[in-house]
């Protein structure tokens, strides 16, 4: 299996081009729902260790359905195969024009959940215009064993999100630890009181914001994935959901620049404008998410039938 792999903002992406399975040539979204379905043992094995890394989300490069995009994707993680991933679409981004296959331009690509928009500025940087994002629920509270009640927004940017802007512990990198185990906990009093997105979405990330800690920062977050890893990057999904938020609120107008730090101190420069399109979400926005890629490797991966770990180590059912 030929992979080219990358880091956005310090989290890792890997490109598969080569050798993944065949999963026929139907809508992104049926694709997706095999590939989750039927080849769980594939995805798992190729982003967990000890082929893979912690935090690493894998791109599975297919052929489109609409002839206007220059690729469709499949994204996933060690937990599941996900929907939409942010800074893996500036990761596939970068490795395309790693691969000669984009130039300085725009282009767009074809996901599960719809059709995003990436500017390649240059060989490193990226603008991704995502999906319609919208904030589904303001001032959710759960109680969290341990802790107490917490309250937050249910939003959408590609996956649903839970986030909370007033962590009760401080989102700085010493926290991670107490960060992680306070997410999970979140989440599972979510899953408890049958707290859901819209339509049953499963809310499978959890986003914790603080005081920003650097001068050109507005806040900076905390996110923990599906598969109990926190991202490196401010996460492009969490992002535009956060700027669905923002914008409901009228803290952030159209056009209006911030700048989202990581828990590790990376960041994006996010703005939005309002969706024009029929049918969109009431106060839909669409998120425009700036940020950096660089490719760390090229590689044939090889699965050998003879080890018994070959599908990844792994804790995550």
């Amino acid at each position: 299996m030929l992979i080219v792999d990358s880091h956005t903002e310090g989290e890792p992406t890997r490109v598969i081009l080569e050798g993944g399975p065949d999963l026929g040539s139907g809508p992104l979204s049926d694709r997706a729902r095999r590939l989750a379905t039927e080849f769980k043992d594939f995805y798992r094995s190729t982003v967990l260790e000890p082929y893979g890394q912690e935090a690493m989300v894998g791109a599975l490069l297919v052929e489109p359905t609409d002839p206007e995009c220059i690729t469709g994707v499949i994204y996933f993680d060690a937990a599941a195969v996900i929907g939409m991933c942010g800074h893996g679409t500036i990761g596939v981004a970068a490795t395309l024009a790693h691969i000669g296959k984009i130039r300085v331009g725009t282009y767009k690509i074809e996901t599960p959940v719809g059709i995003v928009e990436i500017t390649l500025t240059d060989k490193n940087t990226v603008t991704m215009r995502n999906i319609d994002s919208y904030r589904y629920k303001k001032d959710v509270s759960v109680a969290v064993e341990g802790v107490g009640l917490i309250t937050g927004d249910i939003a959408y940017g590609g996956n649903w999100f839970y986030m909370i802007n007033d962590c009760p512990i401080k989102v700085t990198p010493n926290n991670i630890r107490s960060l992680t185990e306070l997410g999970i906990a979140t989440r599972e009093a979510l899953y408890a009181e049958g707290i859901e997105g819209e339509n049953g979405g499963i809310i499978d990330h959890i986003v914790f914001f603080g005081p920003a800690l650097t001068t050109k920062g507005h806040t900076r977050n905390f996110v923990l994935c599906p598969d109990n890893a926190y991202d490196r990057s401010p996460c492009g999904t969490a992002s535009s959901a956060r700027l669905s938020c923002l914008a409901a609120d009228k803290i952030l107008a159209p056009g209006e620049k911030i700048y989202q730090e990581s828990t590790i101190g990376s960041g994006y420069t996010l703005s939005y404008q309002p969706s024009n399109r029929l049918n969109a979400p009431l106060g839909a926005v669409v998120p425009s998410i700036t940020g950096q890629a660089f490719i760390t490797r090229e590689a044939k991966l090889i699965h050998n039938p003879n080890d018994s770990l070959r599908h990844g180590i792994t804790t995550v059912e």
